[in-house]
């Protein structure tokens, strides 16, 4: 990825200030990451899909590396979130936009596309369950509770930031190579996460997304999701039970399933090639 084919800006959107980088001229592309990323998590991908006619924004989404980072846990439920990502869109001038979310993102995304449907051109998702499958799967799958025990511990004031801040963030770094292959992530990358997590508040902030209420199960029994869908999915996943990729697509209206078999949670760094193989064919299908 070249750092001079990007351009790095800040948006005013609601109550918060955004930094996001954008690349190429096109069809606008919206790339989302998850925790505990920022806009570099998609460094294999932005560079391919400007240069095959996209225009890539991919923002560092609130709370985390240069975006604000509100104090309140509240301030990061998935309307509020989702509602970034169209308030973007708007200072931006799009009317409609691709969106691809991965972790979190992904389940931003999902989110926005149930909720605002008309601003989503098209919808990928890498390693991203649906809210409502989720929340449905959990409770009757033990193995998935024992999986997201981090999640569990995330609700707990202070700790985890105490926990994970050591010699430079050295538990988190563990936990992200042990979650992945050996060749998801190098040193430099993981050196320019622990820069962005040192920023004052943005541990806080990064895990509110996990302690922020969730939407009512009648709300997201409801969040369905009309526009075509690609699922891509790592299927060597340690934290996502990979049945929850198929639950998940049942909610779309026109949707289908991708496993890459050899890849884990991180798929879009270890399997680049085909990620966006996948993704320049999904995104240049006719509407």
């Amino acid at each position: 990825m070249d750092p001079r084919q990007i351009e790095h800006r800040t948006a005013r959107v609601g109550d918060v200030s955004l930094h996001f980088v954008e690349a190429g001229a096109g069809r606008p592309v919206v790339l989302l990451h998850g925790f505990p990323e920022f806009w570099r998590g998609w460094r294999h991908q932005i560079a391919p899909l400007a240069g095959s006619g996209f225009r890539v924004i991919a923002p560092d989404q609130r709370g985390y590396n240069t975006s604000d980072k509100p104090p309140s846990a509240s301030a990061y439920n998935l309307d509020a979130l989702a509602g970034d990502v169209v308030g973007l869109l708007d200072s931006l001038g799009l009317p409609r936009a691709a969106i691809v979310g991965h972790d979190w993102g992904g389940i931003v995304a999902w989110w926005l596309a149930a909720r605002h449907p008309e601003r989503v051109e098209r919808l990928a998702i890498l390693n991203a369950p649906h809210p409502d499958a989720f929340r449905r799967f959990i409770r009757t799958s033990p193995r998935q509770m024992l999986r997201s025990w981090y999640a569990m511990l995330f609700q707990v004031p202070w700790l985890p930031e105490a926990l994970l801040r050591p010699r430079r963030w050295a538990p988190l770094r563990r936990m992200m190579r042990r979650s992945g292959r050996p060749d998801a992530f190098t040193e430099a990358d993981l050196d320019a996460y622990a820069e962005a997590w040192s920023r004052p508040g943005a541990m806080t902030a990064m895990i509110n997304w996990y302690r922020a209420p969730l939407p009512s199960s009648s709300e997201t029994s409801r969040a369905r999701v009309s526009a075509p869908t690609l699922v891509i999915w790592g299927a060597r996943d340690p934290a996502i039970d990979r049945r929850l990729a198929e639950k998940s697509l049942a909610y779309c209206d026109r949707g289908r399933l991708e496993f890459i078999e050899e890849a884990t949670h991180w798929v879009q760094h270890e399997e680049a090639d085909r990620v966006n193989q996948l993704l320049l064919g999904f995104l240049r299908e006719p509407a």
